[in-house]
């Protein structure tokens, strides 16, 4: 694959068709998340229908992002019992990244939030702006990780000026 510039709508087409394809791990590092929906087979779908399909298949998913989401995620996370169970949350109000690692093997690092607007099934016309790159470069795959990892295990939470709006403090 090597390292591909992806950008506006080929986020939508290229880092959501890699979601699908996962096989063991799909982490995921966002600002925001909201009531995404995507089309997978054939079918417009929340995005967290998807996540369950992965975890019904045995796919550790994480999910780390900054704010709580919206009354309308909710309702679709409730859709899902698989996510109450299996899916792997932390909320941390620090987190800016926007990161999907693959199989501990390729990389998206970008701007586009977990949003319709922002990696989801919106219109040319409501589209936010986005770039990122989508990577199986090694160097890149572990850095990325390692950031993820490192506000995953709590290695900034003891210094961080922010614990009074975090609900999940890690250490």
């Amino acid at each position: 694959m090597g390292t591909t510039y992806i950008k506006n709508a080929e986020h939508y087409a290229q880092v959501l068709a890699r979601v699908e394809r996962v096989r063991r791990s799909l982490w995921i590092g966002t600002a925001d998340i909201k009531d995404l929906y995507v089309e997978a087979n054939g079918a417009k779908m929340p995005f967290l229908g998807v996540i369950a399909r992965l975890l019904e298949r045995g796919v550790e998913v994480r999910l780390v992002h900054a704010k709580e989401p919206g009354p309308m995620f909710r309702e679709d996370f409730d859709r899902y019992p698989i996510l109450f169970s299996e899916l792997e949350r932390s909320l941390c109000p620090r987190v800016h990244f926007k990161i999907m690692v693959f199989d501990c093997q390729a990389v998206y690092i970008g701007s586009a939030n977990m949003t319709g607007a922002g990696i989801g099934m919106k219109s040319e016309g409501t589209r936010n702006f986005e770039a990122g790159i989508l990577t199986d470069e090694p160097p890149l795959v572990e850095a990325a990780m390692e950031q993820f990892d490192e506000v995953w295990c709590g290695k900034m939470c003891k210094r961080c000026r922010r614990r009074d709006f975090c609900g999940d403090t890690i250490a």
